[in-house]
């Protein structure tokens, strides 16, 4: 028994020991680069998220052009899937049912048959898993009770509506082209082969308009985040490139900043995009901000639209925050720098 004891006691002093080596070593960048999604001023990047999707229909260049006219630096959030005929358009889902006026796959529709027959992704449907429920169709209406149209924008100088009445179709090609500036989250939604033909078209795109450095890709399905890895592994995307990690990564860095050994996180990703809480545990603390700052990893919270949560995202020094409603964020801001 004795013997026993004493051979635990050494596996628990050489765990205690292995714990306090790694505790110490020191934090490498996980972002090898100066991380554009790092905040470059005192308050965290305004990112508009489906180009603030409460006060103009999602992921429309409307909606993005009126985030624009809040802050023109504004960090555009967006979502792609891939259609029939093989471009990337912007949609929150993989079905046309609750964003517009037609349904069905994104997958089965070809892009030039929803600009030929001016599909209007203008409205806000009820959808029971993203398949349209029986009834009228219901145009989207802003939080004053108004239906918004292109023609209602603050558009910049040069720059126009499209259509006076339909919300066409928007392909993340025109975002980056409208935008050339700017920062842009775009998130994958497709899954399986048709996630990974979208994730092909989406690096050619930033090959050809020179966006590595200034837009991070995203996907909640682990098979993309795992080609994400190995694109950068195999040098197949510059040294640039930037994506943002699925649940598990997520999950790992967290009980490792908790249990003081994120040394051992080595993913080389650039930013957190994740909510103020998960399963009950809070995310939104200065200690995991500040521990993935070691890291040189940013940290972006989503979908911020009460004024009290930004402002404690702006007290723990949060990279970024996404809304639906960039006019309301801006004004806190403004009343922050203000007061």
């Amino acid at each position: 028994m004795k013997k026993r004891w004493k051979v635990l006691l050494i596996i628990l002093a050489a765990l205690l020991v292995a714990y306090g080596v790694i505790a110490l070593l020191p934090r490498g960048d996980n972002y090898a680069l100066e991380n554009p999604m790092r905040k470059d001023e005192e308050l965290p990047i305004l990112i508009a998220h489906g180009g603030g999707n409460l006060e103009f229909p999602d992921n429309t260049l409307e909606a993005f052009y009126n985030a624009y006219s809040v802050d023109p630096r504004v960090m555009m959030e967006t979502d792609v899937s891939i259609t029939k005929d093989g471009v990337l358009i912007l949609s929150h889902d993989t079905t046309l049912d609750r964003k517009t006026n037609v349904t069905g796959a994104i997958a089965d529709w070809n892009y030039s048959d929803l600009i030929a027959q001016k599909v209007d992704f203008g409205y806000t449907n009820p959808v029971d898993e993203n398949r349209l429920l029986a009834g009228d169709l219901v145009r989207f209406t802003a939080e004053d009770g108004t239906e918004k149209y292109p023609t209602d924008v603050d558009y910049p100088d040069g720059v126009g509506p499209r259509d006076e009445a339909v919300f066409l179709a928007t392909t993340l090609e025109e975002l980056l082209a409208a935008f050339p500036e700017n920062r842009i989250n775009v998130e994958i939604k497709q899954s399986g082969e048709l996630g990974m033909a979208a994730l092909r078209e989406a690096v050619r795109l930033l090959r050809q308009y020179d966006a590595f450095d200034r837009v991070v890709l995203a996907s909640f399905h682990e098979e993309i985040y795992d080609e994400f890895q190995r694109l950068q592994a195999n040098g197949e995307v510059p040294d640039c490139f930037m994506y943002s990690p699925a649940y598990h990564a997520t999950t790992r860095f967290f009980v490792c900043q908790l249990l003081g050994v994120d040394a051992l996180f080595r993913d080389g990703m650039c930013v957190f995009q994740i909510p103020m809480e998960q399963l009950g545990f809070n995310l939104a603390t200065e200690h995991f901000v500040n521990t993935a700052h070691r890291h040189n990893l940013a940290v972006h919270y989503w979908t911020i639209d009460d004024e009290a949560d930004m402002l404690r995202l702006i007290e723990i020094g949060a990279d970024g925050i996404m809304t639906n409603y960039p006019h309301r964020l801006q004004a806190v801001y403004d009343a922050y720098l203000g007061g």
